[in-house]
């Protein structure tokens, strides 16, 4: 691509890789002096020049030149990254019809039922926490939101396989790192908003405002499809740019759902639009997958599919992995994962946990928390556990530079009614845990889902996953109990 079609007064030069990490090796390629949250761009030129870039764009005044260097002055240097990625990668998403995600909860939810409702009828790619995707295929994104040099190549692969059509989740940080500035979004959905990522944001005020910046920039030919029901709502409304549409439970909302009827293995309620109903029956469970699935539906009715279309679809989901995943190999009791990392999330989940649970039976639940994040949010996990708990085993998770076990001290500092058991290795934690479980009961393994791997100082070790982890601790016990009789 040459430089002369997006910097104005620029030389004409063939640039063939975009560079936004001085260490990586590119040959012919442009160089953005991005400031990042630990380290400035400007400060690695040299670096960059000798690995490859023979252009650098840069917004702070330079007193070294290279000769045979091209050197572009702009006033926001991640403005122009964004505006030339996208070109770079061909504009794709305005040739595609790009739903996006953003809310504490229910992101990768939506978006992948988006996708695989979507590709009833065509292509849909999906970008986000388990990974991105085309038809079947899934590969590692590493970041739910990834960088925005990543995430136009990721999205240019995905067009390259013939979707027009993509979901995407969109995170706050990402957001307010502005990875998807240049991503043309048609629909954006909002799901809620509640405590989380404050290590970054600081407060709940900075975290709303991250959200927003997505709905204040969508043009007004857009869609904005928003969860009536959160106490943000609201105010999201007032500051949003484009065309709102609503979903929700309990207020007035232009997708509604009523008589909710949840079941250990699905749910059913009535969608209700204008003066229109028709009767859902989803094999996704519990109350936050009603919000959900009123969001996907929302989104689609609004770009033009009936529920004539969508609804023999409803009841054949694909599980989404690790959310509210029930893993069942014969045992007699049942086996919960769940991606549930956040207070709202616990309570979502135990909310359903106790529909399925007998009075009389026990609930045992299996979590830690992540190293090297939101501190005041471990006493509060630990505290909804013990609520909703009569078993509680503390185990490691993404420790990052932490001691596993003083996180799960910090969160035992919430856990005042039972007493809590703490097995630092996670496997064995599960396998404690569902030994642990009699007829009827119900074992909650919490935090990582489908995840397979532990961030651990700077990098990552390999894990099966909770999932996984699951199956194979229940197959062997279950294969245990035959070979005794």
């Amino acid at each position: 691509m040459n430089i002369s079609s997006i910097f104005e007064n620029a030389p004409s030069l063939e640039i063939k890789n975009i560079m936004t990490d001085s260490r990586v090796k590119l040959k012919d390629a442009i160089f953005f002096c991005v400031a990042g949250l630990v380290n400035d761009g400007h400060d690695f030129i040299d670096q960059a020049i000798e690995n490859g870039a023979i252009c650098i764009v840069h917004s702070r005044d330079l007193t070294d030149y290279r000769q045979g260097v091209t050197y572009i002055q702009v006033e926001d240097t991640l403005g122009a990254l964004n505006i030339f990625t996208a070109a770079f990668y061909g504009d794709v998403t305005k040739k595609m019809k790009v739903y996006g995600v953003t809310g504490t909860n229910g992101k990768t939810t939506i978006a992948w039922v988006i996708r695989y409702l979507v590709s009833r009828f065509r292509k849909c790619g999906y970008i986000g926490t388990i990974g991105y995707m085309w038809d079947e295929n899934i590969k590692d994104s590493f970041l739910t939101t990834p960088e925005v040099n990543v995430i136009h190549k990721m999205i240019k692969q995905i067009y390259n396989h013939h979707a027009r059509a993509i979901a995407i989740e969109a995170s706050s940080q990402g957001i307010d790192m502005r990875r998807v500035e240049a991503v043309d979004f048609d629909y954006a959905i909002f799901t809620n908003l509640t405590h989380d990522h404050l290590d970054y944001h600081l407060t709940m005020e900075n975290y709303y405002q991250a959200k927003a910046k997505m709905f204040r920039n969508m043009p007004a030919d857009k869609t904005a499809v928003i969860n009536v029901d959160d106490e943000y709502a609201e105010r999201l409304i007032s500051e949003t740019s484009c065309r709102v549409v609503t979903y929700g439970i309990d207020k007035p909302a232009d997708y509604r759902a009523e008589d909710i009827r949840e079941f250990a293995d699905h749910t059913e309620f009535t969608l209700i639009h204008g003066e229109q109903s028709w009767p859902v029956n989803t094999n996704l469970v519990a109350r936050f997958n009603v919000y959900n699935l009123l969001g996907v539906l929302a989104t689609l009715m609004e770009d033009g599919y009936t529920m004539e279309k969508l609804s023999p679809y409803l009841a054949t989901i694909p599980q989404v992995l690790g959310r509210a995943e029930r893993i069942d190999e014969g045992q007699n009791f049942n086996v919960i994962v769940d991606y549930a990392h956040t207070p709202d999330g616990y309570e979502k989940i135990y909310d359903y946990v106790h529909k399925i649970t007998p009075e009389d039976k026990r609930i045992i639940s299996v979590f830690g928390a992540h190293g090297a994040r939101d501190h005041a949010k471990r006493p509060m996990i630990g505290k909804i556990a013990d609520e909703n708990s009569d078993v509680i085993i503390l185990c490691s998770e993404d420790n990052h530079w932490e001691d596993p076990a003083e996180i799960c001290r910090q969160i035992g500092e919430g856990i005042t009614k039972h007493s809590y058991v703490y097995i630092e290795d996670r496997y064995d934690a599960i396998r404690q845990g569902i030994e642990l479980a009699n007829s009827g009961d119900t074992v909650c393994v919490l935090g990582k889902a489908d995840e397979q791997y532990f961030k651990i100082g700077d990098g990552k070790v390999d894990w099966m996953g909770d999932d996984a982890a699951c199956r194979e601790i229940l197959k062997n016990m279950l294969e245990g109990d035959k070979n005794e009789n």
